[in-house]
């Protein structure tokens, strides 16, 4: 296992702690384990979205506005109530109102399917199977060449002289390198 900060290999994969960075591993070895998933996260979202969400707030708060200012006026109209159809519907509007800003103030979302999925275990037992093709983006495998098949290359190579990149630090230093060159 390698450290996700640094990259250091670690010896063991029951480290705790990268040797390098000191980064926790305690949960990085799980996550290796499950495919990228913790079983706990899985287990917290199994239940079903609460009842108390803001959709079902934003549903409740329709239903309300067409029962309280079409339905309840309409009923008061027949009856020959007309000043109780008028309240009515100007309760329904009002109490509406409310329930909509409480409902996007007060209740929590409720998670979307594609959330829930997330924290699901895969079905799949082994993570490579996730990409298809395991050894797509493997490295490829270890290469030895014997010393006794290595050739130097061929040609008048030498190593650069990396004193020409340095300015001299004197007049005769300069001098001396030229002098050199001649003979």
């Amino acid at each position: 296992m390698h450290c996700p900060r640094c990259g250091q290999q670690q010896i063991s994969d029951q480290t705790k702690f990268c040797s390098r960075c000191g980064f926790q591993l305690g949960l990085v070895a799980e996550l290796l384990e499950n495919g990228g998933f913790l079983p706990q996260l899985a287990e917290l979202h199994k239940g079903k979205s609460p009842f108390f969400s803001r959709k079902n707030g934003v549903i409740f708060s329709i239903l309300w506005f067409i029962f309280w200012v079409m339905m309840m006026p309409a009923f008061f109209g027949i009856a020959g109530a007309d000043e109780v159809a008028g309240v009515s519907a100007v309760f329904g509007v009002f109490s509406t109102m409310m329930l909509m800003v409480i409902s996007f103030a007060f209740l929590k979302r409720a998670p979307k399917a594609y959330e829930l999925a997330a924290h699901q275990m895969p079905t799949a037992g082994h993570p490579a199977s996730l990409h298809g093709n395991a050894s797509a983006g493997a490295l490829p495998p270890q290469q030895a060449q014997p010393v006794s098949s290595y050739m130097p290359p061929e040609g008048s190579w030498r190593a650069p002289d990396t004193g020409d990149l340095v300015r001299p630090g004197s007049v005769t230093e300069g001098t001396t390198k030229l002098l050199k060159k001649d003979q």
